[in-house]
């Protein structure tokens, strides 16, 4: 998928520390959340994510049991009813992905026949992959568990009392594979968990089957990352001693041309490929070019499933009775060396 690839050159290195809250202060009621998308893992239709207006505790820090000043605000609830078993709405969270974090947020059940429950997911690689906190109102558990191809592991559990209709406070901790979990400043598992799934990821909100759950506005601290198709280009410019240019292409999520997505010019960020770019993502096929000079290669970069994913075009210097093939050769251990740093990232490119 075009998506899952340009979701993983995003996934990256961490950089300096930064705040931000995802705030539904200013939004109108029964508005889907801008910036999130609605989708699903398992069976059935995604769920009806709105904006609706709830009382909610003024400050952070514990539920609404002991903050008697509340206040109506506008928060995320989800509302469909579904009563399908394997059924798990998702709202994802678009703008940024993130690797290590702190993420705090409350969220309650509301009503459920079946289910009553809701859930953050994070390190989010797509609908089938992610990891997961989730309480349930109806036996008082508090889970960890995660998504691997769809298919749902073994459950870390707490039993706490989780009653419904009363906001709950989660914070998430993610430090590598660290993850520890708070529920109403409280530790939720004797020690830290240890999971290294993936490395980096979206967020997002969950709930299950018929579960009608509300969700506030989410606070994270947290190393911003830098784009994983630029630290490629970066690092690979900088061991290629006879490489001065280099740019990687792919075909963004709906569009049909390959566009630059990293270059050592970032002005050319956006540039629009040629023939030659895009018989190299669909077949394999390489390039070779010479001017007076320098030489262009072509080739493809595969992800860690062996998909080509996109295609490199690198600029060298060239010398007089410079053969097509002493061009590749030097181009092939940049373009490995590319592909192997791709292959440890834990977002799944194909």
């Amino acid at each position: 998928m075009l998506k899952t690839l340009i979701c993983g050159l995003i996934a990256a290195l961490p950089l300096c520390g930064a705040e931000r809250t995802i705030s539904f202060a200013e939004l109108k009621e029964n508005q889907a959340p801008p910036g999130f998308r609605s989708t699903l893992t398992g069976e059935g239709s995604p769920g009806e994510w709105k904006i609706v207006l709830d009382d909610v505790p003024a400050a952070q820090g514990s539920s609404s049991t002991n903050t008697p000043v509340t206040s109506r605000r506008p928060v995320v609830a989800q509302v469909a009813r579904a009563t399908t078993d394997e059924h798990y709405p998702l709202l994802v969270y678009e703008e940024e992905m993130f690797g290590d974090f702190t993420l705090t947020t409350r969220l309650k059940t509301v009503a459920g026949e079946v289910e009553r429950m809701a859930g953050i997911a994070f390190r989010i690689q797509d609908e089938n992959n992610y990891c997961l906190v989730r309480i349930n109102s109806q036996n008082n558990t508090f889970w960890y568990y995660k998504f691997v191809n769809g298919q749902r592991s073994m459950p870390v559990r707490a039993e706490v009392p989780l009653p419904s209709g009363v906001w709950h406070e989660v914070t998430i901790h993610c430090r590598g594979a660290e993850i520890q979990c708070e529920l109403n400043g409280k530790a939720v598992f004797p020690g830290p968990l240890s999971d290294n799934s993936f490395s980096a990821g979206r967020i997002g909100f969950w709930t299950k089957s018929d579960s009608i759950s509300h969700f506030s506005d989410i606070k994270l601290v947290y190393l911003p990352m830098e784009p994983l198709a630029k630290m490629l280009v970066r690092d690979a410019l900088h061991k290629a001693k006879r490489v001065y240019h280099l740019r990687l292409f792919a075909i963004p999520e709906g569009q049909t041309q390959p566009q630059v997505i990293a270059s050592g010019d970032g002005k050319e960020i956006g540039q629009i490929g040629g023939k030659d770019i895009a018989d190299c993502i669909a077949t394999g096929h390489l390039y070779y070019a010479k001017g007076i000079s320098e030489a262009v290669v072509i080739m493809p970069l595969h992800d860690r499933n062996g998909d080509r994913v996109a295609a490199v075009r690198l600029t060298m210097d060239t010398f007089p009775g410079i053969l097509e093939k002493t061009a590749f050769a030097r181009a092939l251990p940049v373009v490995q060396s590319m592909e192997s740093e791709l292959s440890k990232t834990a977002v799944r490119l194909r």
